[in-house]
């Protein structure tokens, strides 16, 4: 295949999975709602009156914003399979048979790993940050959280936190293609730190350095299971010439 043929097809894999994003946003409307309270829980529980937690909006498109921006994100969710399928169509072709079984049999670490990503921000990292932001200077301040603002902010963390959760199933990958070592990920350790620190800091919705911390533990944690992924993906490594 040339150039122009390799572009032809990665532009209809990725009209294919768009197709995927709007068909899995189209049906998460369905119970966007549902989802809409459960997102605000966080919200309500360190409101000072969780009876009346509705998020404010600004303008008359406010609501409507963030209604979308939640199902967008459900949608985003739910095609993943398709548009990792699409991407892995893609690059198959210069794959040896071995190859594409380990990497077909990481697929479903994906969805696991993300989740876990997903309840590590809900369950440890959501309540810490959103108790910071409430309190933060009262006396000073008076907090009142569009809903726009609010979404973006939760939505924005559950995600990114579960894309961090990908990076041993990434490393894993690139050692079974020959691309990394080991030896090289243990040697650039305190890169690893460096990076962690600055993901943490860019995840992080507050500046305090305990929530900071938060993130930056698992973040280390997942580095050092990358390292060991890595040794039993270079096992199976197929040589190149």
């Amino acid at each position: 295949m040339s150039i122009f043929d390799h572009l032809n097809e990665l532009r209809q894999r990725l009209t294919k999975a768009f197709l995927g994003l709007i068909i899995g946003t189209l049906f998460s409307l369905l119970f966007t709602q549902t989802a809409f309270d459960v997102l605000r829980e966080p919200y309500c529980q360190v409101v000072d009156q969780p009876a009346q937690c509705q998020l404010v909006t600004l303008g008359p498109t406010g609501g409507v914003v963030a209604y979308f921006r939640v199902a967008l994100m459900m949608g985003a969710v739910l095609s993943i399979p398709l548009i990792t399928y699409q991407l892995l169509m893609f690059i198959f072709p210069g794959l040896t048979r071995r190859e594409k079984r380990f990497v077909l049999s990481s697929l479903p670490a994906i969805t696991i790993l993300f989740l876990g990503g997903v309840v590590f921000s809900w369950y440890i990292l959501m309540p810490p940050a959103l108790g910071f932001l409430e309190g933060f200077a009262p006396t000073v301040f008076r907090p009142e959280w569009t809903a726009d603002l609010y979404l973006s902010f939760v939505t924005s963390l559950l995600f990114w936190m579960g894309v961090a959760f990908q990076t041993p199933l990434v490393f894993f990958v690139l050692s079974i293609l020959g691309l990394v070592t080991a030896a090289v990920l243990i040697r650039n350790w305190r890169i690893a730190i460096v990076g962690a620190a600055i993901a943490a800091a860019l995840i992080t919705p507050t500046v305090d350095p305990v929530n900071m911390f938060i993130v930056m533990g698992p973040l280390l944690v997942l580095y050092l299971f990358s390292i060991l992924l890595v040794m039993i993906g270079r096992r199976f490594s197929t040589p190149r010439p």
